[in-house]
């Protein structure tokens, strides 16, 4: 399966008024089977003790996860709803950007699998790594 290949903007404007906006979460690059997406690591994205905050990191996963899935499917017929996340947390950071990268594992008539792994934009040092099983609903 190929991803739709449509304008960033378009995907951006999907984002609006979303817990995607709200963490600044943007899609940087689409290929035929993987999405690159970045989030900003700030107040928004740390917990207490001033780290990206793992549940913003699932948040990214499942994001990205989510829009693959969108690429792939008859948004008029169907919709991508997110089945079962795992998240590995290797490191951490306190500022800067993360960058994601979604690959297509999986991508059945029901279910999508994606691996998603977020690295330190600055260093490229894998920070997380994930996996999210997408399943497809009829609308």
């Amino acid at each position: 399966m190929k991803l739709r290949q449509v304008p960033l903007e378009q995907i951006e404007a999907l984002f609006k008024n979303t817990m995607m906006e709200t963490l600044g979460i943007r899609c940087v690059e689409l290929g035929d089977d993987y999405v690159v997406a970045t989030m900003p690591v700030d107040k928004r994205t740390h917990q207490p003790l001033g780290l990206l905050h793992g549940g913003a990191s699932a948040a990214l996963i499942e994001s990205i996860a989510s829009m693959g899935s969108t690429l792939l499917i008859d948004l008029e017929k169907e919709m991508p709803v997110g089945l079962e996340i795992n998240a590995n947390h290797i490191g951490g950071m306190k500022s800067g950007l993360v960058k994601a990268i979604g690959k297509l594992v999986h991508g059945g008539k029901r279910t999508h699998v994606w691996q998603v792994d977020l690295f330190d934009n600055e260093t490229e040092k894998l920070i997380c790594t994930g996996r999210l099983t997408v399943m497809i609903v009829p609308r």
